[in-house]
C-alpha cells in the first residue's frame, strides 16, 4: 500500500516523466533533509540504481542547489569500496539529481531497531571498515561532517559497510557556514560549537555511532536538539563498559578514547583507528569446546559426582573406625581425600589429552576465560567500587587479626589444659577461628564481584606443578599414542614446541640421550617467546593510544623497543623451527644428530640472549615502579 501511495505522489509522477527512456523507478527508499531517494532501474546498462532527488520546491533556492550539486560533486570523487559511488549527476528541467549504485541491505540504525545491538565481532568488523572509508576520504581532504547510523549502509549478501550521503561534507579546515549542520546526537562537541573542524570530528561522530550500535543507547539525549547540543559540549560521555555493552575491554576503551573532548586525546587519524580495531579482531580467538568445557566445568572439583565421592569417604572413614578404632577412622578420611582429588585430576588430565590438548593448551584457556569474565563484570557500575573496596580491606584486615589471635592463644590453652582458664580460653580460640573462618569467607564473596576467582584458583592449580604431576601420570596411562595436530588457537610457539617434543619423543633412546634435555630447552623457548610477544602488544597497545603523534620523541622510542623486541621473537620462534625441522629430517634420514646438536647449542644461546633481555626489561620495570629515595644534598 505504501509503495502504491508513493507511486502516485505528483513527485513521483512528475520525476518519472522526465526520466523516461533513461530511468525506469521502482519506489521510493527514503527521504531526508536534502532530498528524496528512489530505486530505479537503469534502461540502457539495465542495472538497478538509487537516484538521490532535490524535489524542484529546493532546486529554486540557489544556494540549496549549489549545496545538493557539492554533495554529488565530492561523493563522485571518491572511489572506494566502502563508500558508495557515484555514476552520474544530472539535470532535467527543473529536476537536479544523482545516479548512485543501489545497496541491497539496510541502514545501522534499521538493523539496531529490528535486531538490538551488534556483536562486538560484527561491530569491529563494520567500525573498522567504515573508518578505512573515512581515512580514504581524509586523505583527499573531505570531512564528512554527518556520521550516524542512518548513513551506513549493511551489504544484505556480504555485510560489507559502506558509508553515504556527503550531503554536509566539506574541505578539512573550512570555515564554518551560518548555522550548524549535522545531527545533533552525533556531532563533535567543536562541531556543535561551530569552530572549525578537522578530521577527528569524524572520529567523534563514529564514536557515537559505536556506542549507539553496541549498546542500543545514545551516549547523549535531550528534549530538544538545544539540550543534545550542550551536553555534547560540557557533558562527558558516559563509558561503554559500563552501559551494559557486552565488548572487549580493549574495544571499550577505543571507543572511549573517539569521544573525548579534546581532538588531541582522539586517535590521532581513522587509519590508525582502523589499526587499532584490527588489533582488536586479531586478540580475540575462539577456544575449542573441549577447552571451553574444562575450563568451566571439566577442571573443577566440584558438582553431584565430588560431593557423591566425599561422602563416599567419610562412610567409609565411620566405618573403619568402628571396626579398627578412631585413629584408623581418621586416617582413612584422611587417605581419602587425598587421593579422590589426584585421582580426579590424572583422569580430568588424561580425558583431556584424548581429545588432543595438552596442559600448554591451558594457560591461554585461562587467560581467554580471564578476559571474558573481565569484560563481564565491567558491564556493572563501578560507582559502588569504592564501597566495595572498603569492605574488602575491613574483612581481610579482620580475617587476618582473629586467625593470628587465635594462633597465639593456642600455645597459652595447651599450658592451662588442667586450669580453669582451658575452658575460657578454648571458647576465645574457636570463636576468632569461626570468625576468621567467616571474614576470610566474606572477603572472597566481596572479590569474587570483581574478580573471578574460581578461574584464578584453577589455572593456578592446573598450570602449576601439580597440573604438571596430573598430566605427567594420565600421559603414562595414556600410553604413546600421539596427540592430535595444533589447532587453530594455539599460538606459533606452542605448536611449534609440541611438534617438536612429539618428534623428540619418537626417536630411539640413544637419540634422545645424545640431544639432552631437548624438551626443557623447548618449553624455555616456548616461554621466551610467549613473553616477547606479550610486551611487544603491549608496547603496540601504548603506541595505539599514544596522541603525541607518531613523530614524536617517545613514539620513535617506543616503537624501536617493539620492532627488537618483534625481531628477537622471530629469532626465538625461528629457533624451535629449526629444530622442528630437524627432528623431521632426522626422522627422514637425511640429517645427522651431529648436525642437528649444533641447531640445538645455537637455540640454547639465542634462548640465553632472550633471557637476557627479558630480565633487563624487568629490572627496569622494577626501578620504574620504586619512587626514588630523596635524599639530602651535601653542602
Amino acid at each position: 500500500m505504501k509503495d502504491t501511495l508513493h507511486q502516485s505522489d505528483p513527485l513521483f509522477l512528475s520525476f518519472q516523466s522526465a526520466l523516461v527512456g533513461r530511468y525506469s523507478i521502482d519506489r521510493e527508499l527514503g527521504r531526508g533533509g536534502m532530498g528524496v531517494v528512489y530505486l530505479a532501474r537503469e534502461v540502457q546498462l539495465d542495472r538497478m540504481v538509487a537516484i538521490k532527488l532535490l524535489p524542484p520546491a529546493l532546486a529554486a533556492q540557489p544556494a540549496l542547489r549549489d549545496r545538493f550539486l557539492r554533495e554529488a560533486q565530492l561523493a563522485a570523487k571518491l572511489s572506494h569500496p566502502n563508500i558508495i559511488p557515484i555514476h552520474a549527476v544530472e539535470q532535467s528541467g527543473a529536476f537536479v539529481y544523482f545516479v548512485m549504485a543501489y545497496v541491497d541491505g539496510e541502514t545501522l540504525g534499521e538493523r539496531v531497531q529490528s535486531r538490538g545491538p551488534v556483536s562486538a565481532t560484527d561491530g569491529i568488523r563494520i567500525f573498522r571498515e567504515v573508518a578505512w572509508a573515512l581515512a580514504y576520504a581524509h586523505a583527499q581532504g573531505l570531512v564528512h561532517r554527518d556520521i550516524k547510523p542512518d548513513n551506513i549502509l549493511i551489504e544484505a549478501a556480504s555485510g560489507r559497510a559502506l558509508v553515504a550521503d556527503f550531503g554536509i561534507a566539506a574541505a578539512a579546515g573550512d570555515t564554518p557556514g551560518e548555522g550548524v549542520s549535522g545531527t545533533p546526537e552525533f556531532m563533535s562537541p567543536e562541531q556543535a560549537l561551530g569552530s572549525e573542524i578537522d578530521a577527528r570530528s569524524d572520529l567523534y561522530s563514529l564514536g557515537a555511532t559505536a556506542f549507539y550500535a553496541l549498546s542500543g543507547r545514545l551516549p547523549f539525549e535531550g528534549k530538544t536538539s538545544t539540550e543534545v547540543l550542550a551536553r555534547q559540549v560540557t557533558a562527558a560521555a558516559p563509558s561503554l563498559a559500563t552501559v551494559g555493552a557486552a565488548v572487549p575491554r580493549k574495544l571499550a576503551q577505543l571507543i572511549d578514547r573517539c569521544l573525548a573532548k579534546e581532538p588531541t586525546s582522539r586517535p590521532p587519524n581513522a587509519q590508525a583507528l582502523a589499526d587499532s580495531l584490527g588489533l582488536a579482531i586479531e586478540h580475540r580467538r575462539e577456544l575449542p569446546a573441549a577447552l571451553r568445557a574444562f575450563v568451566k566445568r571439566n577442571g573443577r572439583l566440584d558438582g553431584g559426582g565430588t560431593i557423591m565421592s566425599l561422602l563416599g569417604a567419610l562412610v567409609t572413614s565411620v566405618f573403619v573406625s568402628i571396626v579398627a578404632g578412631p585413629t584408623s577412622g581418621v586416617l582413612a578420611l584422611g587417605t581419602g581425600l587425598l587421593i579422590i582429588p589426584v585421582a580426579f585430576s590424572i583422569l580430568a588430565a588424561k580425558r583431556l589429552l584424548n581429545v588432543g590438548f595438552t596442559q600448554a593448551d591451558l594457560g591461554p584457556a585461562y587467560r581467554a576465560e580471564q578476559e571474558s569474565s573481565r569484560e563481564e563484570r565491567g558491564v556493572h557500575t563501578r560507582s559502588r567500587w569504592s564501597l566495595r573496596n572498603a569492605a574488602e580491606r575491613v574483612l581481610s584486615k579482620a580475617a587476618r587479626v582473629a586467625g593470628a589471635g587465635a594462633i597465639v592463644l593456642v600455645p597459652f590453652a595447651l599450658a592451662s589444659v588442667s586450669t580453669p582458664r582451658y575452658a575460657l580460653l578454648s571458647a576465645v580460640i574457636v570463636t576468632m577461628l569461626s570468625a576468621a573462618a567467616v571474614s576470610t569467607f566474606g572477603f572472597l564473596v566481596m572479590m569474587q564481584t570483581r574478580r573471578d576467582v574460581d578461574v584464578e584458583f584453577w589455572n593456578a592449580v592446573w598450570t602449576g606443578r601439580f597440573g604438571t604431576f596430573a598430566f605427567s601420570v594420565a600421559r603414562r596411562l595414556r600410553g604413546a599414542k600421539p596427540v592430535q595436530a595444533a589447532m587453530t588457537h594455539r599460538a606459533t610457539e606452542l605448536s611449534l614446541g609440541m611438534a617438536a617434543e612429539q618428534l623428540f619423543e619418537s626417536l630411539p633412546k640413544a637419540s634422545r640421550d645424545a640431544l639432552g634435555d631437548l624438551p626443557s630447552l623447548l618449553q624455555k623457548l616456548q616461554r621466551d617467546a610467549h613473553l616477547l610477544r606479550q610486551q611487544h602488544d603491549a608496547l603496540q597497545d601504548v603506541l595505539a593510544q599514544n596522541n603525541d603523534g607518531p613523530d614524536s620523541n617517545h613514539s620513535s622510542g617506543v616503537r624501536e623497543e617493539r620492532d627488537v623486541l618483534r625481531d628477537r621473537m622471530r629469532d626465538t620462534v625461528g629457533a624451535m623451527e629449526t629444530i622442528r625441522l630437524g627432528l623431521l629430517r632426522l626422522h627422514a634420514g637425511s640429517l645427522s644428530l651431529e648436525s642437528l646438536t649444533t641447531h640445538v647449542v645455537l637455540a640454547a644461546n639465542a634462548s640465553a640472549d632472550v633471557e637476557r633481555l627479558l630480565a633487563a626489561n624487568a629490572e627496569v620495570d622494577a626501578l620504574l615502579k620504586v619512587p626514588a629515595r630523596l635524599e639530602l644534598t651535601p653542602v
